[in-house]
Order: structure tokens, then sequence, then C-alpha cells
């Protein structure tokens, strides 16, 4: 019962997205973020690390051969589900070709195929925390062990799913059989969650910040929608008009993949954007315009609102909290709070009660023994040599807080 009233309260959330206003604010972030460009860097580096990782799923496939008859599957629902028909063959011939090389490699070699297939899941953490505003990535120790486990484990996981379901299908087929396209449709459908569930993993735990799976999965099922529409229309158009193959020949597989291979991170990345950028979509009229010298003020209100919660139980506020009551975005404040983090001056207390639940902001100084210099050096006018005659005669320096406030 409580899942359905998720299901539902999703739903409406769902219902409540202004799409104009988001496809207005994707564009947006497609220029100013310069997506386009982080797209083409990315299709560089998956094509550098394709080899890499089918080497690596190989190699643990390898390794436990109860899982063996997996890897078929796998190979299959990859190359049917995520590459347009029309290459998918010889993608899938060139890549098994290529990574049965390089396990011929010593271990400098397969040393240096893992650091790029490493290098890949980096650049991808790299981006995710750009377009969600995080200056701060997770631990470097913390992230090699997740990603490593994601390369290894994540092929069996998903392999072990998919023979499952083939399995189920197979099982039942005297039942669904009568059904017109019935196993089809159900492994079509299990392809689109598949890569959607892929992408809100992706977008909920990658970014070192708060996501939550609502607006997660919302991404995840933009890009898994996006991805077959692209597919269907990439095939479409190679079919209809064979210009790579009457110009490239034998060769055409490879730009051919290109083109793929950079509108699928095009996808992915406005993907992203939307999840990122979700709360304030949902906020709609209610946030304020900010004016000049905002992050001064907004860090200066941050501090007045923790100061007030002292009194209360809770001692602090969360994200959301500090949102919903400035009236702004989640992606301009965030940045804000971690300066704020930087000077001492905030702390961010982590216990949960149950899962899903936010870290609260708790004000750690006395405004009125605190000086203002900081944020003033932060925000307004940095302290400098050619600027040190302005603070003096301002009298900066010897500014607090809680006269400002």
């Amino acid at each position: 019962m409580q899942q359905l009233e998720r299901l539902r309260g999703w739903l409406h959330e769902v219902a409540q997205i202004p799409w104009l206003d988001a496809i207005r604010t994707l564009r947006e972030r497609f220029r100013e973020d310069r997506l386009g460009l982080t797209a083409s860097s990315l299709t560089f580096t998956t094509t550098i690390a394709l080899v890499p990782f089918i080497t690596v799923a190989l190699a643990v496939f390898t390794a436990f051969p109860m899982f063996a008859k997996f890897q078929t599957v796998l190979q299959k629902w990859l190359i049917e589900s995520l590459v347009p028909d029309n290459i998918s063959r010889q993608v899938l011939g060139y890549l098994n070709q290529f990574a049965g090389q390089a396990s011929k490699l010593g271990v400098v070699g397969l040393a240096v195929l893992l650091g790029t297939a490493l290098a890949l899941v980096f650049t991808i953490d790299r981006t995710l925390n750009s377009i969600w505003r995080v200056r701060t990535p997770r631990p470097f120790a913390q992230r090699l062990l997740f990603y490593w486990a994601a390369i290894t484990l994540g092929p069996v996981l998903l392999a072990l799913s998919l023979s499952m379901t083939s399995y189920a299908v197979s099982f039942s087929q005297g039942v669904v059989s009568g059904l017109p396209g019935a196993v089809s449709l159900l492994l079509t459908a299990l392809q689109f969650v598949l890569v959607a569930a892929g992408m809100a993993s992706m977008f909920r735990f990658v970014p070192n910040t708060h996501v939550r799976w609502g607006h997660a999965w919302i991404g995840g099922i933009f890009v898994s929608g996006g991805m077959e529409l692209a597919k269907r229309g990439l095939t479409l158009y190679l079919s209809s008009v064979p210009t790579y193959s009457v110009v490239y020949g034998a060769f055409a597989t490879l730009p051919i993949l290109l083109i793929w291979i950079y509108v699928a991170w095009v996808i992915v990345l406005l993907g992203a954007a939307l999840t990122a950028y979700l709360p304030s979509l949902l906020a709609g009229g209610t946030l304020r315009r900010l004016p000049h010298g905002w992050r001064f003020q907004l860090s200066l209100e941050v501090v007045q609102q923790l100061e007030r919660t002292r009194v209360s139980d809770a001692k602090g506020l969360t994200l959301e909290q500090l949102c919903k009551t400035l009236q702004v975005d989640p992606l301009r404040l965030e940045p804000l709070l971690q300066t704020l983090i930087g000077f001492d001056w905030v702390g961010q207390l982590r216990e949960t009660l149950q899962p899903g639940d936010e870290a609260r902001y708790v004000l750690l100084v006395d405004p009125g023994a605190t000086p203002l210099a900081p944020l003033l050096s932060a925000w307004l006018v940095e302290r400098t040599h050619e600027t040190e005659r302005l603070w003096k005669i301002g009298r900066w320096p010897s500014i607090t807080v809680r006269e400002v406030l």
C-alpha cells in the first residue's frame, strides 16, 4: 500500500513538470555548460575505453565458469538494445576480436587498459558533479572502490537478470504464445526498464550530493526513451540514405559508431541536466529573482535561518528546507553552503533515522564574534594589495556577522 502511494505521488510529480520550461532550461544548459563539447570528449574517451571494458567483462566471466553462459546473453542484449541494428554485428565482432588480443598482454599492458577504463568513469564522475554544481567530489579511494565494483560486478548482475528473464519467458512460452507480440513486447519493456534503471542509478549515486530517487527515475526514463527514439531514427536514416556505406565502404562502421556514441552521450547529459534542475522546475514561480551580489546576500540569509533553528529541536535545516524557506534553486544554494562549510561557519550532520533522510546543516559559530571579512572577500571584493585601502576605509576587517544581519 505504501509503495502504491509513492507511485501515485511520483506520477503526480511527473504531471506537474512544466515541460516547456524544461525544454528551455535544457537548451540553456546545453549552451552555457557546453554539453556538446563535453559529449565530444566523452565520445573520444568511450571509444578508447570500449576494449578495456570488454576485456574486464570477459576476464570476469572467464574467472567464474558458472557465469560463462550468461556472456552470450549479455552481449546479445547490449548490441540489440544499445546499438543500431545496421552496425551491431560488426561492432560485436570487432570488440570481441580486440578484447581477445588484449587478453594476451602482459601485466603492464593490462594495467594500462584498466587505467583507461577507470579514466572513463572518472570523467563521467567529474562531468555529472559539474552539472550538479558539486565542487567537492567523493574521496578518491571511495570512488575507486565503487567504480571498480561497478565495472566488475555490473556485467555479471546484468547478465544474471537477463538470463532469468529469458528463462521465465521460455518457461511461460505456452502462456504467452497465444498473445500476438507478447514476448517481443515484454523483452522490449525489459530493455527500456534496464536502461532507465542504470541511468537512474548513475544520476542517484555518482554526484556527491543528495538526489531524490523520484527525480533520478524521471531522468533515467528520459534517457531511455531518448535513446530508443535516437536508435530508431538513426537506423531509419542509415537504411534510407546509405551515404556512409557508399563513401566509406567496409570502413563505414567506425564513423557510424562514433556518431551513435556522441548522440547517446548528448541524451545522457541532457537527462542529467533535467534531473539536476527538476527541483527548480517543480518550484516554478515560487523562486525569487536574485539581485546583484546575491551570493553574499544569500549566504547571510543562510546564517540567519540556521541561527533561528538553534533553539528548535532539529538544531538545523536540510538543503530542501533551506531552499523552500529562502525560495531559491538548490543548485545555486549548495555551492554557498559548501563555502560556509569551508569557513567552518556551518557544519553538516549526516546521521539519519531512516533511509533517504537528508543531512542537516547547523551553525557552528557565534555571529557576534565572527568577522564578516571571509564572506566579503569571497563574494563581494576580494582582499588584495590593490583593494587593501578600500578595506581599511570601509572598516570592513572589524565588521562582525551580527552587525549586518
